[in-house]
């Protein structure tokens, strides 16, 4: 069966294994990339493939994925190139299953000929550290701690609590679920204050951590008939999911596949 994927700016080269994997070439958009894989020759009117660069990570990744996605976001603010090869999680790649033994899941970060590293904020802190580019995390160790703790919050507190609220049928706990979410999300919209992104002036860890939020909570709400999140409630989160959805760099962190 057929795949369409829709990615943001980046040039793709689309290459065919056998399921259970499809495998993606991508570079992270620049002012001059194209979402084009074939360009026009200067004084000819034919159509050639352009040079290939086989990248050296690769992210093993799922459709839809929500932390997948973080580590891409993570790629392509450091405009590193990535394959990213997409698995069918009902039919798990021996790939997969080779490189993260432990919980079998996606994200699987793969670079070099160096051990695997899994889980999306491990893989975000790893691509800040391991490549150049604009930094994602603060540099002095307490503001590194803080977004680090900020991170996990938003991981244990805010997205479990939410689930509950989201898909539990109305019972009491999905009433207690729901107290939860309103709850963290009150202490997540403190530490944001007015600031214009968790990360300060740009996108950090805790806006990474917190992507989904802002791109597919509204989604997910829809889809329940359950309201969690109203701009009245929550004034400075919705502030900052509109600069994160349809800020200049959109196309760097934003994913519809």
């Amino acid at each position: 069966m057929a795949m369409v994927l829709r990615l943001f700016e980046p040039a793709v080269v689309l290459e065919y294994w056998h399921a259970p994997s499809i495998r993606l070439s991508l570079r992270p958009p620049t002012a001059s990339s194209s979402s084009h894989t074939m360009r026009a020759d200067a004084g000819t009117a034919a159509w050639t493939e352009p040079a290939r660069v086989q990248p050296q990570v690769k992210l093993i990744s799922s459709f839809g994925s929500t932390f997948s996605q973080r580590a891409e976001v993570a790629l392509r603010l450091k405009g590193v190139p990535y394959e990213l090869i997409l698995e069918d999680l009902r039919n798990k790649s021996g790939l997969l299953l080779t490189h993260n033994p432990v919980h079998k899941k996606v994200p699987v970060c793969l670079h070099g000929d160096r051990l695997a590293i899994c889980e999306s904020l491990v893989i975000v802190e790893y691509v800040d550290e391991a490549f150049v580019g604009p930094p994602l995390l603060p540099a002095d160790p307490h503001g590194r701690a803080t977004a680090r703790f900020w991170a996990n919050f938003i991981d244990e507190k805010c997205m479990k609590s939410l689930w509950g609220a989201l898909w539990m049928e109305p019972c009491e706990a999905q009433r207690k679920s729901m107290v939860e979410a309103k709850g963290s999300l009150t202490l997540l919209q403190e530490h944001l204050g007015d600031m214009r992104f968790f990360g300060g002036d740009s996108v950090g860890l805790v806006d990474i951590a917190a992507s989904g939020l802002a791109h597919w909570l509204r989604v997910m709400e829809e889809i329940s008939g359950v309201t969690v999140v109203t701009d009245e409630e929550f004034p400075a989160l919705h502030r900052w999911a509109t600069r994160y959805n349809y800020g200049k760099n959109r196309s760097q962190y934003i994913f519809v596949y």
